[in-house]
């Protein structure tokens, strides 16, 4: 893990399309005495919804960090129509990870955490199965096995907020992690909760979707990573990518090249919300590069 020695703020907005936005919030965080060190934005024309990220070094910054957010919101996100948040990158984000019985996009994660990769922490890992125990060990990251069927499911879901609460967990990846969330669940995490699936979907549902579009003749196969909703699996999308097949290619193959891209796919979007590059607007995402 790298450990953040950045002091900066970061902004994530977006409002309805008009003139002078960029002007005014560059000229809030310049006569602050704040540098700006990233600025992207973005124009919906279809919609005329103006999106933008911004972040500035608050090390000569005039507002203590604490009052930022009112001040911002006084003075400019009413005054705009804005929807917006302010992040800090003094504290790196905490991460919890949920798996099943599968360990690839599990072990890929793990491995860019410790080559420091990501500005992050990992204190938790939950599961539902007994199976990836010896990673966790690997890694020294405490786990958490929590069985959760039909019946114990509300009681069950109770514990994993007790120690979501207790280590602090800021955002949720379900690494492959074979169960369907409560709604009360993914109400406590909006947009904080990163899934990651075979994009299959909806054509060739069920246990084995490898081996339908083996049947089928598939000649792409793909992995779509998103925040979780309440609609199974077709929440904001982050990150996508294809591998194609060919008449060669086994089931096997297509299993093979299909577990490559989802970790590879999720760890991409991991990322992304990471660094606070993911705007999420009804059921879209902006990605700022």
């Amino acid at each position: 893990m790298t450990k953040s020695t950045h002091n900066n703020a970061v902004l994530l907005m977006h409002c309805p399309d008009q003139q002078g936005i960029i002007a005014v919030i560059t000229e809030f965080i310049n006569t602050n005495g704040g540098n700006i060190l990233y600025l992207d934005q973005y124009v919906d024309r279809v919609n005329s919804v103006f999106y933008m990220r911004v972040e500035w070094d608050l090390d000569k910054f005039i507002i203590p960090k604490e009052k930022i957010n009112d001040y911002f919101n006084t003075l400019y996100a009413q005054r705009y129509n804005m929807e917006y948040r302010i992040n800090f990158t003094d504290r790196p984000q905490r991460m919890a990870i949920f798996v099943s019985k599968m360990s690839h996009c599990l072990y890929d994660i793990l491995a860019r955490y410790t080559a420091g990769d990501w500005e992050v922490e990992i204190p938790l890992i939950i599961s539902n199965h007994t199976d990836l125990q010896d990673v966790s060990r690997q890694f020294n990251i405490p786990f958490e096995v929590i069985n959760i069927t039909k019946d114990n499911k509300v009681e069950q879901e109770a514990k994993e907020f007790e120690l979501l609460e207790k280590y602090n967990i800021d955002f949720i990846v379900l690494a492959r992690y074979m169960q369907v969330l409560s709604e009360d669940f993914i109400h406590r995490y909006p947009n904080k909760i990163i899934n990651i699936h075979h994009s299959f979907l909806p054509a060739f549902v069920g246990a084995k979707p490898y081996h339908a579009a083996y049947e089928r003749g598939v000649k792409l196969i793909g992995a779509t990573s998103h925040y979780v909703t309440t609609e199974l699996d077709a929440g904001p999308i982050i990150e996508q990518d294809i591998v194609r097949i060919t008449h060669k290619d086994t089931v096997a193959d297509l299993i093979h090249k299909g577990r490559d891209l989802e970790k590879i796919v999720l760890s991409r979007a991991v990322e992304k919300h990471i660094q606070r590059k993911v705007l999420a607007y009804k059921n879209k995402t902006v990605v700022f590069a």
